[in-house]
Parts: C-alpha cells; structure tokens; sequence
C-alpha cells in the first residue's frame, strides 16, 4: 500500500469530478462505498492499481499504486482552470453557481476511456454498461488491495486483442465494435501517448483508427485529457438538449449546436456538460430507443 495526502483542488466537489469516468452504476472499475469513498481501479503504465480517495487523502494499492497517486491531482481537476469559464446564458450561469465545485478531471490514460467508448457506440447506455461488465469481469484480474467486493482491474491491451470472437458476442458486442477495440489494443503505446499531447492532436491520432470517429475521440479525450473545448458532435441527444435549453430548438443538429457554443470557444466542453447538468432537456415525443441483443443470433 502506499499512502499520500493530495489537498483537493478548491471548493472542488470530488463526486462530481470524477462521474464522467464511472461507466454505469456496478462498474467493477469504480465504486462509492458509505463511509464517502471514491475507489477507482485502473490499469495504468506500471501496472494494475486500485485508488482510494477519502476526504483527507488518498491511498492506493497494486503495482500501479505509485502512478496512480502522482496522477491524483491531475485526475481530482487541478490542472483545470474554471477560471478560464464565462458564462454567456441566463441557464448556464445559475448551472456553473450551483455546481461550482465541478472540476475537469485527467486520467492520463487513454485505452481505459476508448474502450468503454466504443462499447458505447450506437447502442443505449444501458446495453454498453452491461457489456463493459462482463467483459471486465471476465478478462481482467481482481483490483490489487484490500477493495470493495466486486472490483477488479480491466485487461491489458494484449489481454483485450485475444479477447475470442464468440466472447464479444456473448458480451453483446457487434463485430464492427470488437474490430475497433482489437485495432486499438494492437498499436496501445502509440494511443496512450496522446494523453500528452493537446487534445486536438490527440484526436487526430485516436481518428487513425478505422471505427474511431469525432464522437469517440471526444468523449474520450475528455476524460484522457482533461479537454475543455472538444465538444461531441455526432451524438443522438446532445446537440437537441443544447439546442433547447440555449434556443428553445429541440431539433438542433451538430452545426447549430457548435453555433450555439461559439460563444465558448476554447471552453464548450464545458459549457455543454454544465448545460447537461442543469437537468433542462426537451420534451420525449418518441420512446426511449430499445436496447438491443445479438447474443441469441
């Protein structure tokens, strides 16, 4: 184990930081425990780690355990600057006043956020998660420490290439999805070098990746990155929830939104995850998109 105390960025809100990398309520890679804990399991360049951050500091334990506590401030929002942030509507003032505390945050680690990504591609969130667990829960390894039941570490880049054909559809991953991941994993040195490069490079080179797009090399520059203006273009929902709540217009596609958020450039990002935190959203007029299921095919 290995200890250290890390003062929190101020008047950060921890919880809120970090929600953008837990991927659905029983992620094994990510659990709240009552006593306020936030446990974070990752697979980072020394190895499988597991971190804990409490309210007074941080432990961490595994072979990653050093790595992952230099990288704590980076992950916690303390390279963020939401100084750099001026609201320029009525909604998204009172949203960035009431979740002052939001921080956005870096892990430093790319092939842990495209992955989940990719899983997330064109079906619900709801169908991703459940593969995102399986797949973890089968081909990773138990998270090194003394961890909430359940959480384990996900596979290395290796461990995800050999990953069987059959076990992706048993996941109810598509094969065009399997392929982007296997591609990824393959040339993993090469994509985690882009968490250190400007968010805008890092795109370019996660887009080399034949099944990786804008909206997958957004949102995983995000959170890899700590990227305040790559804002996602090409999702389903995001660009008429902007639309509505800066412009009334629910039909608002990816060219009006990106004119709604020029007023932020350099930080639209942002504007748009406190857009989505304000809980304005348009209507439903259809019902919610059917989750999917290939495994009996």
């Amino acid at each position: 184990m290995a200890a250290r105390f890390t003062p929190l960025p101020r008047n950060a809100n921890t919880s809120l930081t970090l929600a953008p990398l837990r991927r659905g309520p029983a992620d094994p890679t990510f659990q709240t425990t009552p006593d306020g804990s936030i446990w974070r399991a990752s697979r980072t360049p020394a190895g499988p780690g597991t971190l804990r951050i409490q309210e007074n500091g941080a432990e961490a334990y595994g072979p990653g355990a050093a790595w992952l506590l230099d990288a704590l401030p980076a992950l916690l929002g303390a390279e963020d600057d939401p100084t750099a942030f001026v609201p320029r509507h009525k909604i998204v003032a009172t949203t960035a006043r009431a979740r002052a505390g939001l921080r956005l945050t870096r892990t430093g680690l790319v092939l842990e956020s495209l992955i989940p990504t990719v899983l997330e591609q064109k079906v619900t969130s709801t169908e991703a998660y459940r593969s995102w667990r399986q797949l973890v829960r089968t081909f990773g390894e138990p998270a090194p420490g003394p961890v909430p039941e359940g959480m384990y570490v996900m596979p290395d880049a290796r461990g995800w290439a050999a990953i069987p054909s059959w076990e992706w559809h048993r996941a109810n991953v598509d094969g065009k999805r399997a392929a982007t991941i296997v591609r990824a994993a393959r040339v993993a040195a090469r994509l985690e070098e882009a968490a250190h490069m400007p968010p805008a490079e890092a795109r370019k080179r996660l887009e080399l990746i034949p099944g990786i797009g804008p909206w997958t090399s957004a949102e995983t520059v995000q959170r890899s990155n700590g990227a305040p203006d790559e804002v996602t273009t090409g999702d389903l929902h995001l660009p008429g929830i902007v639309g509505w709540a800066l412009a009334g217009d629910r039909s608002a596609d990816d060219a009006a939104m990106l004119e709604l958020l020029a007023p932020y450039e350099g930080q639209r990002h942002r504007a748009a995850r406190l857009i989505l935190l304000s809980g304005r959203v348009p209507p439903r007029r259809a019902p919610r998109m059917a989750p999917g299921d290939i495994r009996a095919l």
